[in-house]
């Protein structure tokens, strides 16, 4: 079983060190630190410090009361409660971590707020006692039970990840998911590609359908296939399914050698896939749905074609999208010069920003759920990660280019885009309030990443009709939220107004997914129905590849 670990590159994991160590003193720590310290509140320090004092007491001989939260996997063995040493370990843990929630301020800044936050947040998780051995019965126990099996297999994964996920603890076991098989698994084809994106055409599931189609734009940042994850999970099965004829970008995944692609870049190729659908279905309009980061790059491409003239575009919509970045948020705490200018410089000296580095930031926003679970998963208890396929997808990770990367920091350091003439796409000045189309706009209500009252905001700065529909779950699972879960639900509303607070409290909650809602708002807007096609494609755009096409194994 040594053998296993001979042929680990030492030199290449030292290269790895040392970068890390030259990125790491290029960013300066104390900046966030100095946060902490800013919006820490002194006289919440000193009475936290006297209850924290009290609570301890309580805990020494047994008389306290302090539990971990029922969804607090960490927790979960019996000896947290039958072992009066890991009792006590644990609510003296859960004792410093409620006294440290409480010691920042409200009053400071929100930005300095929601960075002082995740440095505690970051800080209190590292210090749990289940990410060691010892704190951890748990593990204790398999190591026991398996002789020290559990240990050795820890390791090895421990060494795999540190090969192979960017020294990363691993989320999910790929291996059961076939791209084309069981995920993006919904029939159809290629029917044009650039060195940009490929554009898939799904096969109709009806006899008739209706004649505008809807072409769909996916974050630059993911491949496309969270909209089309597994049958039964697919909003691009489901739309096809009620007789939607379903246009989807594949991005080709950029290398150090596309750098230079920025806005331009993909306004250009998404202009040279609509005249493709325009071509294949006849039709001289096309409804469009852009997700997250590709709702910003459809919100540059709508401006554009305002500005010329252009009204192929018959209506819209947004999924967890934010173009307004002043509401307060988690990644508020990034909004800092120094950290901007830090990322800005690793992704122009390397031509991109890798998509294992962005994975692994977001990750950090939620690190209990997203590093130390498979921490002590993987490495105490020697367990291989769960199979699951949003985690499959999440994992399948895609690189940004430098130049688009450093439009999108612009966007969030100044707001740009909410700013008319701030931004130019294609030599003209991108303005929201140029974009008349009819909009619909899904938030959702548990988002960590897109809050949905920043969501709302682009219901205020399109210059057409808006509908808002605010979703259950958080920034994925709202996504890929199929009719049928009875835990589904959703709040559909009046118009939308200025006051985001005053439109929840007039919305009326709906079992089901909002997948329903739109595709029936989409249906109206979709003309009339047709004869379904028979065929993919036409002479011009013939079908190249069957889905999922080439560009999503890049």
């Amino acid at each position: 079983m040594i053998g296993d670990f001979e042929d680990i590159d030492v030199a290449a994991l030292a290269a790895d060190a040392l970068e890390a160590a030259e990125d790491v003193g290029e960013f300066d720590f104390r900046e966030t630190w100095k946060a902490v310290r800013t919006a820490v509140s002194p006289l919440a320090v000193a009475k936290e410090t006297v209850a924290l004092s009290a609570e301890l007491c309580k805990i020494a001989v047994g008389a306290s009361d302090i539990g971990p939260e029922k969804r607090d996997w960490r927790f979960k063995d019996d000896a947290w409660e039958s072992n009066g040493f890991y009792k006590r370990l644990g609510q003296s843990y859960l004792a410093f971590c409620k006294g440290t929630r409480n010691i920042v301020n409200d009053d400071a800044d929100w930005r300095t707020r929601e960075r002082a936050k995740f440095a505690l947040e970051v800080t209190t998780s590292a210090l749990a006692p289940t990410n060691t051995l010892l704190g951890n019965p748990a593990a204790l126990k398999k190591a026991f039970d398996t002789n020290g099996k559990s240990l050795f297999r820890g390791l090895k994964n421990f060494v795999s990840d540190v090969r192979h996920n960017g020294g990363m603890p691993s989320m999910v076991d790929s291996s059961p998911f076939v791209k084309g098989d069981n995920i993006a698994a919904t029939p159809g084809a290629v029917v044009f590609r650039n060195e940009v994106l490929e554009l898939l055409q799904f096969a109709p599931q009806t006899e008739d359908v209706y004649a505008i189609p809807t072409l769909l734009i996916p974050p630059q940042i993911n491949k496309y296939y969270f909209t089309d994850l597994a049958p039964g999970r697919s909003l691009v099965e489901y739309s096809v399914q009620q007789g939607v004829q379903m246009y989807v970008v594949s991005w080709r995944n950029p290398q150090n050698e596309q750098g230079d692609w920025g806005l331009d870049t993909y306004v250009s190729a998404l202009l040279e896939a609509m005249d493709a659908i325009n071509s294949i279905t006849g039709r001289k309009k096309v409804n469009t749905i852009g997700f997250c980061a590709g709702g910003i790059t459809m919100s540059a491409l709508l401006s554009y074609m305002a500005a010329t003239n252009d009204k192929r575009v018959n209506a819209i919509s947004y999924a967890v999208t934010l173009l307004d970045w002043s509401t307060p948020s988690m990644m508020g705490m990034l909004h800092s010069k120094k950290l901007i200018n830090h990322a800005r410089r690793k992704s122009r000296r390397k031509g991109i920003i890798s998509g294992q580095d962005l994975g692994s930031v977001f990750a950090w926003f939620r690190p209990n759920e997203l590093v130390w679970n498979y921490w002590v998963n993987n490495y105490l208890m020697g367990e291989a990660p769960p199979s699951f396929d949003i985690l499959a997808w999440n994992a399948d990770a895609t690189n940004l280019p430098a130049s688009l990367h450093a439009q999108f920091l612009n966007m969030f350091m100044d707001n740009a885009m909410t700013i008319p003439g701030e931004i130019q796409v294609l030599g003209q000045a991108v303005d929201l309030g140029k974009i008349t189309a009819d909009a619909f706009v899904v938030g959702a209500i548990d988002d960590h990443l897109t809050p949905w009252k920043g969501c709302y905001e682009t219901t205020q700065l399109l210059g057409g009709k808006s509908t808002f529909v605010l979703s259950n779950a958080g920034h994925i699972a709202a996504l890929v939220n199929p009719p049928g879960n009875p835990k589904a639900s959703y709040l559909a509303g009046p118009k939308p107004g200025e006051d985001p607070v005053d439109w929840l409290s007039n919305a009326k909650k709906h079992t089901g997914s909002w997948w329903e809602h739109w595709s029936a708002w989409v249906g109206k807007r979709s003309g009339d129905k047709i004869d379904a096609p028979t065929s993919l494609g036409n002479k011009r755009f013939p079908a190249l590849d069957p889905a999922p096409g080439t560009y999503i194994h890049g």
